[in-house]
C-alpha cells in the first residue's frame, strides 16, 4: 500500500502544500472550510508526517547529530543523556555517530549529516581535543558549521570561532591538585592522557602550576602520560611503583586510569588511601561503586549535554549566542584521599 505524502494531502485537498503546513503547524490563517476539508482528509489516511515531510513542510527534520569519540566510555553517554534530556522539551531525536577517536569517520559523518538534514549538530572529542589539529579538517568543521548549526563540546578548533561549552578543565584540575596538598601530601605524581591532546596538556600544566605555587617539587619520572584507559592506569602505576623513590599522593586524568591505578596499587600491596591517596577526573557512574570510592572532580557531563542543547536550540533560531559558554568543575571528596600519616 502506498504510503501517503503530504503532497498527496494537498492534491486532494486541491491546495498547495504550504496551506497544509499551515493547517498542521498552525503557523498562520487557514480559512475555516478549507481547514476542515484538510483535517478530514489527514483524518481519512491517517496521516503522521515523518522526518522527510517534516523537513518540507518545516524546513526541519526534528533530528539532532551528534559525533562522539567512545560510546563505551561512561563519560560521553553521560554528556549525550543530558543532551536527550533537555532536547525532549522540544520532540528532538539524535543521530548519534560512535567515531572511536577516527577523523576520517568524523568526515564521513559530518557528510551523512549533512545529507540527512539534521537540525544541528553536537561534536565531541576527535579532532577538537587535538593541541595542534590540521588545517583541512578545522576547515571542515567551520564549511559544515556555516550550513548547520554546531556547538562543541569540551573541545576547540584554532582560529575557527565556532560556539563551543566547556568544563573548566584547569581549574578543575587546580582543585584535585589543591585537595591532595591540603591534606599534607608533598609528593605528587600525575598518571594518564595522551600529551598531544588539550585535556592532557591542560591538566599537566595546571598541575604544574598549582605545585609551583606551593612551593613543591615536581618529580619529571613521576609524571606518565600513556592513555585514557584502564589498562593505561595499571601500566603506569606499575612504573611509578618501580621507582625508587614514590609518590605519597597520584592525579589521574581521568577516572578509568584512577580505577587501574587503584588495582595496580591494591595489587601490590599498598593500601588506599592510607598508604597512597589516589584523585580522578570525570565523575563517570562508576566512580561512587569502585572501592574505595574514587575522589574526582565532576565535570557537569548532565549539564554540558543540556547546555549544549540550548545553545544549538539558539543557534537554530538563528539566534545571537555567545562563543564560549564555561561550567565550573566541582571536586568530589570520596574515600581514595586522606591525610597523610
Amino acid at each position: 500500500m502506498k504510503e501517503v505524502t503530504v503532497y498527496d494531502i494537498a492534491k486532494e485537498a486541491k491546495v498547495s502544500v504550504a496551506t497544509v503546513s499551515r493547517v498542521l503547524n498552525g503557523t498562520a490563517p487557514v480559512k475555516d472550510t478549507t481547514r476542515a476539508r484538510i483535517e478530514a482528509i489527514i483524518q481519512k489516511h491517517q496521516f503522521q508526517p515523518n522526518a522527510l515531510a517534516r523537513s518540507l513542510i518545516k524546513k526541519e527534520t526534528g533530528i539532532i547529530g551528534v559525533i562522539l569519540p567512545d560510546i563505551t566510555n561512561p563519560f560521553f553517554p553521560e554528556v549525550f543523556s543530558g543532551a536527550e534530556q533537555e532536547a525532549q522539551k522540544t520532540g528532538h531525536n539524535f543521530f548519534l555517530c560512535n567515531s572511536m577517536g577516527n577523523y576520517a569517520k568524523e568526515s564521513e559523518f559530518l557528510n551523512i549529516m549533512q545529507e540527512k538534514r539534521v537540525d544541528g549538530i553536537l561534536f565531541m572529542g576527535g579532532r577538537i581535543n587535538l593541541k595542534e589539529c590540521d588545517p583541512l579538517l578545522v576547515q571542515e568543521v567551520v564549511e559544515h558549521a556555516n550550513k548547520i548549526p554546531l556547538v562543541l563540546i569540551n573541545g576547540s578548533l584554532k582560529n575557527a570561532d565556532l560556539t563551543r561549552v566547556v568544563t573548566d578543565e584547569y581549574a578543575g584540575a587546580v582543585s584535585a591538585v589543591q585537595h591532595l596538598i591540603e591534606l599534607g601530601h608533598r609528593e605528587i605524581g600525575f598518571i594518564g592522557g595522551e600529551n598531544h591532546m588539550t585535556t592532557t596538556s591542560i591538566k599537566i600544566r595546571a598541575f604544574r602550576k598549582t605545585l609551583r605555587e606551593a612551593g613543591l617539587p615536581i618529580r619529571e619520572e613521576w609524571i606518565l602520560p600513556d592513555s585514557f584507559s584502564v589498562d593505561s592506569g595499571r601500566q603506569q602505576m606499575e612504573k611509578l611503583l618501580k621507582l625508587p623513590a614514590k609518590p605519597t599522593a597520584v592525579m589521574c586524568v581521568n577516572d578509568f586510569t584512577a580505577i587501574g591505578a587503584i588495582k595496580t596499587a591494591i595489587e601490590n600491596g599498598l593500601k588506599i588511601p592510607d598508604d597512597l591517596s589516589i584523585v580522578g577526573f570525570d565523575d563517570i557512574p562508576l566512580a561512587h561503586h569502585v572501592i574505595p570510592e574514587l575522589t574526582t572532580v565532576s565535570q557537569q557531563a548532565n549539564e554540558l549535554g543540556c547546555t549544549a542543547v540550548k545553545l544549538l536550540r539558539r543557534l537554530m533560531n538563528k539566534e545571537k549566542v555567545k562563543k564560549r559558554t564555561s561550567l565550573e568543575p566541582q571536586l568530589i571528596i570520596r574515600q581514595s584521599t586522606a591525610r597523610l600519616q
